[in-house]
């Protein structure tokens, strides 16, 4: 093994022993971190690969919620291409973990990604045994994507983006990154940007290719979720007032993070003296946040509704509804009137702002979107989404669309409309995909 590789593995060691304390506190939290722990040293139960499957997995491996969904749209279309295919589906978070239980179908196989040490890499590939590996968005692991080369499998970097904070440094190591970026087969990636940041830090410009983001095809109303959703906030509201007949307006605040939903709080009791009717829910990125935000709900005077206990306090307040249970964000962006996206206003990065659009629903965003350029590009050219600066003029902007029904509905419209105009592409990548795997190809695409 080279000195590079060493130094890596080395330092790697180094900044896994020291963020070894915050990743247990974090297990603590939220519980589901501490299930199948020794999955993350390559040590799985015994029977979860099935000796007859060995060889015909393709492994996909995505972490975060939003990765997960690309990674379960990605197989839904390669299913449908070619029946019979399998897949050995790769987390690393407890969050990703629950929704990827809802991607997997019979056959597949759920389990934690290893750390990225060549000994728990090896392991895992000796019991795993893929025909291929998928990669998500920004998920580059030295050391796996070295052993998974080693064995001649192709490799696949999938929705590929690279952020504005990692850009540079890829660059500045290209000495040892260039080799790893080196090993794929095809990158299909987002943007412009992100191809030629690719190609920069070492990918193989041939391998290279930019098909737009895969969320635009991702997102899809959740018609049932909605109508749980809809039950769940009439019959809070029903407690405090019987004579309640239909869901009213909703302000969401989506994906929020810590110090935004102040913002939202505050916007609220200022639209409250103009349009009493309007409901107010908040569903923060990160659930283990959750009592913070109740308590900031609290501490401006408003009730908490908490979707997790289902309770109300009818007892004069005006409630603000708590949606800290996963899965269940597309189903309120269906039921909203205004969305707004988290991480854009006192964070850097933004999430999805994608989905709410595909509602057509009004939406709005701070200034940091950073992570989502390429799209955000596609939906202000459409006039599709409303961008602001500040939390004064995100409340001045929401007061206005509350005030003009027209408006909201124009927007919306816009918005559908801008996404329709981007679906196609992990139908074509799936084919891509197929065509680089001759023998499933072969044998069982219909």
């Amino acid at each position: 093994m080279s000195i590079k590789w060493l130094t890596y593995n080395a330092l790697f060691a180094v900044v896994y022993v020291a963020m070894l304390p915050a990743f247990l506190l974090r297990m603590a939290r939220r519980g589901g971190y501490k299930n199948r722990f020794s999955d993350r040293f390559g040590k799985y139960p015994e029977g979860l690969f099935p000796a007859d499957v060995k060889g015909n997995f393709v492994w996909i491996h995505a972490v975060s919620v939003g990765e997960v969904a690309v990674a379960g749209r990605l197989m839904r279309e390669l299913r449908a291409k070619c029946p019979g295919i399998r897949f050995a589906f790769s987390t690393t978070s407890s969050t990703g973990w629950k929704v990827a239980e809802k991607e997997v179908a019979q056959g597949d196989v759920l389990f934690y990604n290893p750390l990225d040490f060549p000994r728990c890499v090896k392991r895992a590939f000796d019991a795993v045994r893929p025909r291929a590996v998928i990669l998500t968005e920004s998920e580059i692991w030295p050391n796996f994507l070295r052993e998974a080369k080693r064995r001649g499998l192709p490799l696949f970097l999938a929705n590929a983006r690279v952020s504005d904070r990692s850009a540079p440094r890829y660059v500045k190591l290209k000495c040892f990154f260039g080799e790893v970026f080196a090993q794929f087969d095809r990158v299909f990636a987002q943007s412009d940007i992100d191809a030629s940041r690719l190609v920069a830090a070492g990918a193989r410009k041939e391998a290279v290719e930019v098909t737009g983001s895969f969320k635009f095809d991702v997102a899809a109303r959740n018609e049932p979720k909605e109508r749980e959703l809809t039950d769940w906030i009439l019959a809070a509201l029903r407690a405090a007032n019987p004579a309640v007949a239909s869901l009213p307006p909703i302000l969401l605040g989506g994906s929020t993070w810590p110090g935004e939903d102040s913002v939202l709080l505050d916007v609220y009791r200022e639209l409250l003296r103009r349009h009493p009717e309007v409901q107010l829910v908040i569903a923060p990125r990160h659930f283990e946040k959750a009592d913070a935000v109740e308590a900031n709900i609290r501490a401006a005077g408003f009730c908490c509704v908490r979707r997790s206990r289902g309770d109300c306090e009818p007892d004069g307040k005006e409630p603000v509804f708590l949606a800290d249970t996963t899965g269940e964000l597309m189903g309120l962006f269906g039921i909203s009137s205004v969305v707004f996206i988290g991480k854009s206003l006192c964070e850097h990065g933004s999430q999805n702002m994608i989905e709410p659009c595909a509602c057509g629903k009004p939406t709005f965003v701070g200034p940091n979107t950073e992570n989502f350029r390429p799209v955000m590009s596609d939906l202000l050219s459409a006039d599709a989404i409303l961008q602001v600066p500040d939390a004064a003029t995100l409340q001045r902007e929401i007061l206005r669309l509350f005030d003009d029904p027209a408006a909201r509905g124009e927007l919306g419209g816009r918005a559908l409309a801008a996404v329709a105009r981007r679906l196609g592409v992990v139908s074509k990548c799936a084919d891509e995909i197929l065509s680089l795997l001759p023998q499933v190809h072969s044998a069982q695409k219909v």
